[in-house]
């Protein structure tokens, strides 16, 4: 075994065209490392419905270039056996380690393949790449970004021509060409032929922008903004400034790209701390609302000023608010959600008599639905201008929710407000996640047997009226690994992590409210049956 890891970390090193990964994978042999040999050698990264993503690093089960050559090769490889055989392919990428480098193997990769490739001219929005495809009639897209994953992390997602992610089949047919192929030096890599873009993409894109607001709408809401070390700042500002908003107050540690995220752990909105500098300029220029971009500037987070404190709104009350706002606009077309987000936008939808669809989690699933005209998950993603992006976008959300702000401003009303509203008129759709960070993957697969063996009958004392096995798929939805519990008067999904080794327990309570006095009480029902729920689902999932 150990003769066998050297030979393959041998065979590996010699066709690796990046220098600072030889060396790094020179010392590991030297060192004779079979630990950390075994964990980069032991497999390879699989390709799946997010494309690649992984820890930076030499060897299979890493990121890395020797890894995205192939990828790009098998995903060369597919594009022609459906027939594209010199079609385009624009190619996106954040402000990550090694970002640039992999958007370029990947451009000489499809002009090696006989494609037409296109860049785009520095690190830009994932949505910019997302619009991009759409507006220049590719093939394909590629965004290399590991979004809100640790600074460690780098990768790959794929889009087909239409604009959205690829779902399967495609995934393991791409994966099927990947496997294919023997060696790097098979794979023609020209030094030129490809396009670097200018800005006509990203001024096109901002253009389209401005279609996400009504004509004549109050611009007064004033903001403060992070990118949280990502690739947002400029595209928001410049959306921001088209529109005649406020010039949002930047959040200064957190403006520009940064890839070793040095003042967050997790350069994730939704993690604890990570909004902590946001907070404290908000306490300094007492806007109307925070607004935050992930590092790639697909997902938004809104915080509010609730009793003098600021809180972040969860992706479901966004989600809703956006909801409620597009249709108090007048909004036609299908609303869609992923399963696990709030049955919120269900009611919302119903009582304006537009279609409703649920979907599997991520984007991929809700920018396929049929006539979307408004998509959201939980995760802070929204899409609220599908013909221009077939993607979350954290840009048009972030103009969308400014305006509604604006709108309530004027009344001398908040999103809070809203929210109240929405409360007594449908109910009271209360969220909690419980999500399990596990740093052996074995866990999430002994939580799942063990709830798929020993099945609650019975969480925080309300008996489960509906079990169901997602791996089975149901009559609306196509097989995925996880469990759904319907109780009386509450939901909860429990399903591992796509992106991320982490178990997510996804938990919503309704509770109904008859006036906007009784608030405070569902307030506090609600959170004690979250709790009482998530401590039940613990025990049962033994984690």
């Amino acid at each position: 075994m150990h003769d066998d890891l050297i030979e393959r970390a041998t065979t590996w090193l010699a066709e690796d065209p990046d220098p600072d990964t030889r060396d790094e994978l020179e010392k590991l042999i030297e060192a004779q490392d079979v630990t950390e040999l075994k964990a980069r050698f032991t497999g390879t990264l699989q390709f799946g419905t997010a494309g690649l993503r992984g820890e930076l690093g030499a060897g299979p089960m890493r990121m890395n270039r020797t890894v995205v050559i192939r990828a790009a090769a098998g995903l060369a490889a597919y594009l022609k056996k459906q027939g594209s055989t010199d079609g385009l392919v624009v190619i996106g990428y954040d402000a990550r380690h090694k970002s640039e480098d992999f958007a370029k193997d990947t451009a000489a990769v499809m002009t090696g393949a006989g494609l037409k490739a296109a860049v785009l001219p520095r690190p830009l929005p994932t949505p910019v790449l997302a619009f991009a495809i759409r507006h220049l009639g590719a093939v394909a897209g590629v965004e290399v970004t590991a979004s809100h994953n640790p600074p460690r992390d780098n990768g790959y997602k794929v889009y087909l021509g239409d604009g959205s992610q690829i779902v399967p089949p495609a995934d393991a047919e791409i994966a099927a060409e990947i496997d294919a192929i023997t060696s790097l030096n098979d794979i023609p890599r020209p030094d030129t032929g490809w396009e670097t873009l200018g800005d006509e993409v990203l001024t096109a894109y901002l253009a389209r922008t401005d279609a996400v607001l009504a004509k004549n709408s109050p611009r007064t809401a004033r903001t403060v903004y992070t990118a949280m070390h990502g690739v947002g700042k400029d595209t928001l500002l410049a959306a921001f400034a088209r529109a005649g908003f406020p010039t949002p107050e930047l959040v200064a540690e957190q403006a520009d790209p940064d890839p070793d995220f040095p003042t967050v752990a997790f350069p994730n909105p939704e993690e604890p701390g990570a909004m902590d500098l946001a907070f404290a300029k908000a306490a300094e220029t007492n806007p109307d609302l925070i607004i935050a971009n992930d590092p790639d500037a697909d997902r938004c987070a809104v915080a509010v000023k609730e009793d003098d404190t600021w809180r972040m709104l969860r992706g479901d009350e966004v989600g809703a608010l956006l909801a409620a706002h597009l249709v108090t606009r007048g909004a036609h077309g299908t609303f869609a959600e992923s399963i696990v987000s709030s049955s919120l936008l269900g009611r919302i939808a119903e009582k304006a008599g537009l279609p409703y669809e649920e979907t599997l989690t991520g984007f991929k699933w809700i920018a396929r639905v049929d006539g979307l005209r408004y998509g959201y998950e939980e995760a802070l993603g929204y899409c609220v201008d599908p013909e221009g992006v077939r993607d979350k976008d954290g840009i048009t959300a972030a103009l969308l929710i400014t305006e509604l702000a604006s709108e309530l401003k004027e009344q001398n009303r908040t999103l809070p407000d809203l929210l109240d509203d929405l409360a007594v008129e449908h109910g009271m759709h209360a969220t909690d996640q419980l999500s399990v960070r596990v740093e052996d993957l074995s866990v999430i697969a002994r939580a799942m047997e063990q709830l798929r063996e020993h099945p609650p009958t019975e969480l925080a004392g309300l008996p489960i009226t509906k079990a169901e096995d997602l791996t089975r798929g149901t009559d609306k939805l196509p097989p995925t690994d996880g469990l759904r519990y319907t109780l009386t008067g509450a939901r909860v999904i429990v399903r591992p992590s796509g992106t991320e080794p982490k178990l997510k327990c996804y938990l919503e309570v309704v509770i109904p409210v008859a006036t906007h006095a009784d608030l405070p009480a569902a307030h506090t029902t609600a959170t004690d049956l979250l709790t009482a729920i998530k401590r039940d689902l613990s025990t049962a999932a033994g984690i």
